[in-house]
């Protein structure tokens, strides 16, 4: 803490960015069915590993088509995976990409497993704000994006950067078979956008497809999905460098927002200023 000139007052010191900041931690986590991605404070590299239990941990799969079936289970597998990288003392500053069609119940049901990480603050974010973080995209207009995973197929329209609408599919690329080819992920996609425009009496959707939907997921890495997209959607279709990590990276931007904001230390009362 320092104080202010011609005040006995204290008053927040500023955080550093990271890794300069070394006294403090803070963790950007995407929760997926089929993989969980993690960033650390002072690490370089995205943690990506499968979203599996231990055998005798409970549900082999704790999190099914985007929603958690068996939050014991999600909170043992993060504090194996995370766990050891925190400091012993530290608590940290977690941000959480959540789906936008998750509502109440995953971000209680989210909150809950990542209390097993000691955090002192944790903020959700929807998915698709995160991506488009990652993006640089201009959220000053409307904003179309497109989430294929490997289980669930989320389309969001971001206007102002808030979601104002959302549709789903359980279906992603890890469905995809010789009876389940890439044409139906394309169809459901179409299908929604469509229900989008329909039911948009401001034009805020048109204007987002007209600019071209923003692809994240690791279905934006198949060629054969987004070629096919680009055709039935009559627009143009971006594919978010790395997509498969686009929502953790953009969480990871949020995080380091939040971070430096002089509100910051005045929220964290177990680590000292940087």
């Amino acid at each position: 803490m320092t104080t202010a000139p011609g005040s006995s007052r204290p008053v927040a010191a500023r955080h550093r960015s990271w890794p300069r900041c070394r006294q403090c931690t803070g963790i950007a986590l995407d929760l997926g069915s089929a993989r969980t991605r993690a960033w650390t404070s002072g690490q370089r590299r995205i943690l990506d590993v499968p979203t599996v239990a231990l055998p005798g941990d409970g549900a082999t799969h704790p999190i099914q088509r985007g929603t958690i079936v068996d939050t014991p289970a999600t909170a043992r597998m993060l504090d194996r995976l995370i766990g050891h990288r925190l400091p012993r003392f530290g608590r940290p500053l977690l941000i959480l990409t959540t789906p936008a069609l998750g509502g109440v119940a995953y971000r209680a049901e989210a909150r809950a497993a990542v209390e097993v990480l000691r955090p002192h603050t944790v903020l959700t974010v929807p998915t698709a704000r995160a991506v488009a973080m990652a993006a640089d995209a201009d959220l000053n207009r409307p904003l179309l994006v497109v989430d294929l995973g490997a289980h669930l197929t989320e389309v969001t329209l971001l206007t102002d950067g808030a979601v104002t609408d959302a549709r789903h599919t359980a279906l992603g690329t890890s469905d995809l078979d010789s009876r389940t080819p890439p044409a139906r992920i394309t169809e459901a996609v179409v299908a929604m956008v469509t229900a989008m425009l329909d039911q948009d009496h401001t034009a805020q959707a048109l204007d987002a497809l007209q600019r071209g939907a923003l692809l994240a997921g690791g279905g934006a890495l198949r060629p054969d999905i987004t070629y096919r997209l680009t055709g039935q959607l009559h627009a143009p279709v971006r594919p978010v460098p790395a997509p498969h990590t686009a929502a953790v990276r953009g969480a990871a931007k949020l995080l380091q927002a939040a971070h430096t904001h002089p509100s910051a230390t005045a929220v964290t009362d177990a680590a000292p200023p940087c």
